[in-house]
């Protein structure tokens, strides 16, 4: 499972939350950490809250950024199932994703170029 743009959602912890413990716990650690949940608080107001995701195919209700600036690009605007698809493959949104200083979106975007690249 993949998401738009490219990230492995497989690995996901935030959409494996709601049926992994494990996953659950370093959720709500996080979520903690980051003033999002109180110390209180558990996967079940995560849940609640909507702060778990079911990918970018999934239920729009259950995505952890429903108006991510992609996801509305890739899915709701253009049809496609992720980025590689897109004939404006690579686009700005996309470029500035990798560039904002976080590992695993620049990982993703790599994995769209793989993609693109053993298309043609």
């Amino acid at each position: 499972m993949m998401g738009a743009c490219g990230l492995d959602c497989g690995a996901c912890d935030i959409r494996r939350a709601r049926v992994d413990p494990e996953a659950a716990q370093r959720v709500v650690t996080w979520f903690r950490q980051r003033g999002w949940l109180s110390a209180d608080q558990g996967i079940a107001e995560a849940i609640d809250r909507g702060m778990t995701c079911t990918g970018c195919l999934g239920d729009r209700e259950l995505h952890w950024a429903p108006d991510c600036a992609i996801l509305r690009c890739c899915v709701d605007e253009t049809h496609l199932e992720h980025c590689a698809q897109c004939e404006q493959f690579l686009c700005d949104i996309l470029t500035g994703f990798a560039a904002d200083g976080h590992a695993h979106h620049r990982e993703a975007v790599e994995r769209l170029k793989r993609i693109v690249r053993a298309q043609e």
